[in-house]
């Protein structure tokens, strides 16, 4: 007959041993999966990625200038209406006053005048349609009711207005609100990997972008001859007193700017109102499509959706307000993505 004996048990400091040494194996094998080593970019490749980072913020930059722009046009437009209908229901209040006095001093007499009537119908309109109604009432009186009747459409009409804007300045206010989330999110990220560099990578950096400018200028000093007009000349000679601002997204003078607040105030240095953002002054005077026809002053465009601008100032160089973290200084056109020149 079979022996059936209870295998034996292994004792219990070998289980612990075999436990730990497996849980230990699956933590190595989980690191090692997930130890992806990250490399460390290089300069150059930090400073790719935050010029991409700086151009999509100065997109949103220019959304945001633009949603600030509507937002101070609408609040101008809404406090206009607003007065407006105060100053008019004023004016409806007196006429209804003066026909008070009248039923009031009818109902004395014994009687109330048509047109009385007709001022506390429910529909004045079909009222006045009737001519035998009308046959009633003198010439002064029809004239009062039409007058309270236009005055009432008039009303109405502008608080529909005002309504209709007032929904287009909170719609205007969300957009706000997210351009300028996106614009932080994108200059955060740029700071982000602009900490990953030491301290000596910044400090090349900053001297390669001070040689390209100095380089930029010295070039202009050679080739700023001819100005598109005296009002570009004042134009240019306001941004050229400004070289070193710093560039701040929004802003537009008179210690820091963004691209199109640069421009924008260097023209009204000039006596000249131009639009604020750089869309709009794509479109803010004639175009010149060849970089040999601009002169000194001319706006110029760079890039298919029109994001950025700069002032030509010869010799194939811009003045501009670059990006956040930059200053306003000369660069080379070829630097970016030339679109056209604007004369204004």
């Amino acid at each position: 007959m079979a022996s059936h004996r209870r295998p034996k048990q292994p004792s219990r400091a070998r289980v612990t041993v075999l436990t730990t040494a497996a849980a230990a194996a699956v933590v190595l094998s989980a690191n090692a999966a997930n130890a992806a080593p990250s490399e460390k970019l290089s300069k150059g490749e930090v400073k790719a990625k935050v010029d991409k980072l700086y151009e999509e913020a100065e997109q949103a930059t220019e959304k945001l200038d633009g949603a600030k722009d509507k937002q101070q046009k609408l609040q101008k437009e809404i406090s206009t209406i607003q007065d407006n209908v105060a100053r008019g229901q004023e004016e409806l209040n007196k006429l209804r006053d003066s026909l008070g006095s009248l039923a009031t001093a009818q109902y004395r007499s014994g009687g109330i005048d048509p047109s009385v009537q007709l001022f506390l119908s429910s529909d004045p309109d079909d009222y006045l349609d009737k001519a035998s109604t009308l046959d009633q009432l003198s010439s002064q009186q029809v004239e009062a009711l039409k007058k309270i009747q236009d005055k009432q459409r008039e009303l109405a009409q502008e608080r529909a207005e005002a309504s209709d804007k007032l929904k287009d300045l909170s719609a205007t206010r969300t957009e706000l609100a997210k351009q300028k989330s996106a614009v932080q999110s994108k200059l955060a990220d740029a700071q982000k990997l602009l900490n990953t560099l030491t301290a000596k990578e910044k400090a090349a950096l900053d001297a390669e972008q001070a040689q390209a400018a100095s380089r930029a200028s010295s070039r202009v000093d050679l080739g700023n001859t001819g100005s598109a007009s005296s009002r570009a000349a004042a134009a240019f000679a306001a941004a050229q007193s400004v070289i070193g601002s710093p560039y701040v997204y929004g802003a537009s003078g008179p210690s820091s700017f963004d691209c199109s607040g640069l421009t924008s105030w260097a023209y009204a240095q000039a006596g000249v109102t131009i639009p604020r953002t750089s869309e709009a002054q794509a479109n803010a005077g004639t175009r010149i499509y060849s970089e040999s026809d601009l002169k000194v002053g001319d706006l110029v465009i760079f890039y298919g959706d029109y994001h950025h601008v700069g002032l030509y100032a010869g010799n194939g160089q811009v003045l501009h307000a670059p990006h956040t973290g930059a200053v306003v200084r000369y660069e080379s056109i070829s630097d970016m993505t030339f679109e056209f020149g604007v004369r204004i």
